[in-house]
């Protein structure tokens, strides 16, 4: 059975930086094998795309997180990483991680003074 844990979100002050984590298991072919993407969603929002991977390795930015956030993986940890810089209040959000249409629980991740 595939399971997907994402880790990493916490309180973070404007401008500062998180790590979230996607970890998947249980499957054959991993990270590797599949495109992989981070989704957000904000209290009373619709879940919204914010970045993904490919199976090739390609990247896809929402506008609004371009140049600030990273997306990459490793394969031999079936990780896919979301390296978050120059956070702003409205980064804040429950971040999920999408493996072929399998969610996790999601990580938390408030920016706020």
């Amino acid at each position: 059975q595939v399971q997907v844990v994402e880790s990493g979100g916490g309180l973070v002050r404007p401008g500062g930086s998180l790590r979230l984590s996607c970890a998947v298991s249980g499957t054959t072919f991993g990270v590797g094998g599949y495109a992989t993407g981070w989704y957000r969603q904000a209290p009373g929002k619709q879940r919204e795309f914010v970045a993904t991977i490919s199976r090739e390795g390609h990247v896809y930015y929402a506008d609004s997180v371009k140049d600030r956030f990273t997306i990459s993986r490793d394969n031999a940890k079936n990780t896919v990483y979301l390296q978050m810089d120059s956070l702003k209040a409205e980064d804040t959000s429950v971040y999920y991680c999408d493996f072929r249409n399998i969610w996790g629980q999601g990580t938390q991740v408030t920016v706020s003074s």
